[in-house]
């Protein structure tokens, strides 16, 4: 770790009750990606210390997911958990071009790579957190490093190599990159991989989500620098398969697509992947959001609810009421702090001698009806779950 910088954090209008305004840059120097930028925002050091890092999507930079972080929604889990922000080589807001020498790192370096930013940040395990190719380089870091993860949630996630169709259509939109600049057809490519569409006709908040996607526009011309995008977007076409050796994934996982994504096959077929391979079906969930392309950024409400049952799933910020349910824990001698704690460090204190580790239902979670987390047999493959987008 070389730099440490305090910034602003970049928000859209007035946002209410965000706990921290700031976010704290760090340079963590990798052996192999090399030097990379480092986004904190939330409070370190306390004793259970709840830990989100998250790595973004094509044409995107650290500020992903601000938006969704600094939600009302969120409000409860924000004010619990440290976010890690992670920024690709060259993709931040007007970044330089990358040396001319520098060769950009597979799916697989960097997410091998990033456990320097645990280990120069002195933060012991996390949860993870990324959409579309940052989805992929988690989940290849949480096969990596399974003793420092505790769950991952993929957005909008594919586990197999580019085919045909995508291979060529990306090369095209690379070469334009190279040649144009930011284009029309890598434009729209672009907001076709990040939204699911390039059409709104019949998105409930059609306004709004067209301000989002103009903003992502505004954001690929003004700030992306194209040519190292390019470099992100070929890393991402080239991309190994992690389908076939999805079995090292040993923590829980929460997968996410929208009904309307281009990524909903390939998150279906990832889920497929795990629930074949996995010893314990009941850590493997798959949701699914109606009518909408981007979850993150059509229904963020939805995004939140569902990422708070996962963490407290897990044994963390147990001591958030869920949404929608009256239901009292049932354990009430605990107090917050160790509520608090990771599910698998709070056994270790609260289990006796010989008695099997409780599930997340032994703690008294409950999900409201629209939300009923599935809980299949190892011999039935895992249900999916649909939200209606309303």
């Amino acid at each position: 770790m070389t730099d440490e910088e305090t910034i602003p954090l970049n928000l859209k209008g007035n946002v209410p009750d965000v706990g921290s305004k700031q976010l704290v840059r760090y340079e963590v120097v990798c052996p192999t990606i090399g030097p990379i930028d480092v986004y904190v925002q939330g409070n370190r050091g306390s004793a259970n210390e709840v830990v989100i890092m998250t790595v973004h999507d094509l044409g995107c930079d650290h500020e992903m997911y601000q938006e969704f972080v600094c939600h009302p929604k969120m409000v409860p889990i924000r004010e619990r958990t440290v976010w890690v922000n992670v920024e690709m080589p060259g993709q931040g807001h007007a970044a330089p071009d990358l040396p001319p020498d520098y060769q950009f790192p597979t799916m697989q370096m960097i997410g091998e790579d990033l456990i320097c930013v645990l280990d120069q940040l002195k933060i012991r395990e996390v949860v993870c957190f990324g959409e579309g190719a940052g989805a992929n380089i988690l989940a290849r870091f949480a096969m990596a490093h399974i003793d420092r993860v505790l769950g991952i949630c993929l957005l909008h996630a594919t586990g197999t190599t580019a085919g045909l169709f995508e291979s060529l259509k990306d090369k095209v939109m690379s070469w334009k990159l190279e040649t144009m600049g930011m284009n029309p057809s890598a434009e729209n490519y672009l907001v076709l991989h990040r939204f699911g569409s390039t059409q709104f006709s019949k998105a409930n908040d059609k306004e709004e989500l067209k301000s989002i996607v103009e903003s992502y526009q505004e954001a690929l011309h003004n700030k992306i620098n194209s040519k190292n995008l390019k470099c992100f977007v070929n890393a991402f076409l080239k991309r190994t398969n992690i389908a076939d050796t999805i079995r090292n994934l040993k923590c829980p996982v929460l997968l996410v697509t929208g009904q309307q994504s281009v990524f909903n096959g390939t998150t279906r077929n990832l889920h497929q992947a795990i629930v074949k391979t996995c010893e314990d079906k009941t850590k493997v969930e798959f949701i699914e959001v109606a009518n909408v392309g981007n979850v993150l950024e059509e229904k963020p409400d939805k995004m939140a609810e569902s990422f708070q049952y996962f963490l407290q799933g897990l044994g963390l910020i147990s001591s958030v009421p869920m949404h929608n349910v009256h239901k009292m824990l049932r354990n009430r001698t605990m107090s917050m702090e160790d509520y608090d704690k990771p599910l698998r460090e709070r056994n270790n204190s609260l289990v006796p001698a010989g008695s099997p580790p409780p599930t997340p239902h032994d703690h008294g979670m409950e999900a409201p009806p629209n939300l009923t987390l599935s809980s299949p047999s190892n011999d039935i493959p895992a249900e999916s779950l649909l939200i209606e987008g309303k």
